[in-house]
């Protein structure tokens, strides 16, 4: 089988770090004040700028459609970041595929990419909320045909830059010249997972990398999905080396175990409670509740530099993945916490992860 255009790009390092965003706007639990989005979406440009500084490998963004998030426009604030960036890669973290025109999606990125000197992803998924389905004239119900439809036109136009095609719910295209082809030969493209092993199956038969969303728990239970993700893969034809696999979590990096869980904590609960929460309910989430939650066996990244190596090592013996990526900015969370966060990450987590993987599987 031919891999598609659209598909996981190599990277140039043995292992890649990233921060994303959501972009989310909640009143601070100290002080009380809410950002405003002008100044939300100003902090996410600093902090991709930071992360491209100080040597990150990508930033993400992720596209919401309310009130209490900044980034409806993911391809735009990315845009914006490539113009302050030079080398750090820009992505969608994650993009909702079943409510996104594929040819609208594939344009806007491609521009991305010729804007950036060829470094846009493209990551889509089913997203945790469903806001864009009645928003965008969409049936909730439709979400798996409307996700293989879109995916297959949106690998389609990656591989074609005339295309005719026919679907089920979008207009067809006759000889549609899709503009403008982007920097580098193939866009990468990455579905976003949650627990689901259809999902995992699928990345792998459609040759995609595969982002696992793993925000609380055991990380063991994820397991399955990388397996069953490069099985797909091989079986469809493609080599072991292009199944790329990334893990995302909620993180926070301190210079000390007990500064980032003070730090953290009553912005993540702010989280969990402003954003995660659905109306009339609240969660019960104590301190002792989220200390546990940061064991060196559990998926929360907080804790001190050496705690989060820990936990990527031991995640890496688990699904072999190679990129990581945290999303920090949560619940109000000031930015200069952030940028402090962003910085150890880049200088004192990924040089040690990066040395011990190339220990591991003999890379140079």
């Amino acid at each position: 089988m031919n891999p598609s255009i659209l598909k996981t790009s190599a990277s140039g390092s043995v292992f890649e770090f990233g921060v994303y965003t959501l972009g989310d706007i909640v009143p601070d639990p100290l002080t009380g004040r809410s950002a405003s989005h002008r100044e939300r979406l100003r902090d996410i440009v600093a902090a991709a700028k930071l992360a491209d500084e100080a040597g990150l490998d990508i930033f993400g963004v992720g596209e919401h459609h309310r009130l209490d998030f900044a980034v409806s426009s993911v391809p735009v604030v990315l845009s914006a970041i490539s113009q302050v960036t030079k080398r750090i890669k820009l992505a969608s973290t994650t993009m909702v595929l079943g409510t996104i025109d594929p040819v609208r999606l594939f344009e806007d990125f491609a521009t991305l990419d010729l804007l950036s000197d060829g470094r846009a992803e493209i990551m889509v998924g089913r997203g945790a909320f469903t806001e864009s389905f009645p928003l965008f004239g969409y049936d909730l119900s439709d979400y798996q045909q409307l996700f293989t439809e879109n995916i297959g036109l949106l690998q389609k136009l990656g591989e074609e830059s005339t295309v005719s095609w026919e679907g089920h719910f979008r207009s067809p295209l006759k000889d549609a010249e899709i503009s403008p082809r982007p920097l580098q030969p193939s866009l990468p493209l990455w579905i976003g997972v949650g627990g689901t092993p259809a999902s995992a199956e699928r990345a792998g038969t459609l040759g995609t990398g595969m982002a696992i969303a793993i925000l609380s728990g055991n990380p063991e239970r994820f397991a399955h999905l990388a397996e069953l993700y490069r099985q797909a893969g091989q079986q469809a034809g493609y080599s072991p080396d292009s199944l790329k696999v990334g893990i995302t979590s909620h993180g926070y990096i301190a210079k000390t175990s007990k500064q980032a869980l003070d730090d953290f904590y009553p912005y993540y609960l702010n989280y969990l409670n402003g954003i995660m929460a659905h109306p009339g309910q609240e969660f019960r989430f104590t301190r002792e509740d989220f200390e546990a939650y940061t064991r060196p066996g559990e998926a929360l990244a907080v804790g001190s530099p050496e705690q989060i190596v820990e936990k990527i090592l031991h995640q890496h013996e688990l699904f072999g993945h190679t990129r990581f990526m945290a999303q920090m900015d949560v619940g109000g969370m000031p930015f200069s916490k952030v940028a402090s966060a962003i910085e150890l990450l880049a200088t004192e987590v990924a040089p040690i992860v990066r040395r011990e993987i190339a220990k591991r599987t003999g890379a140079n």
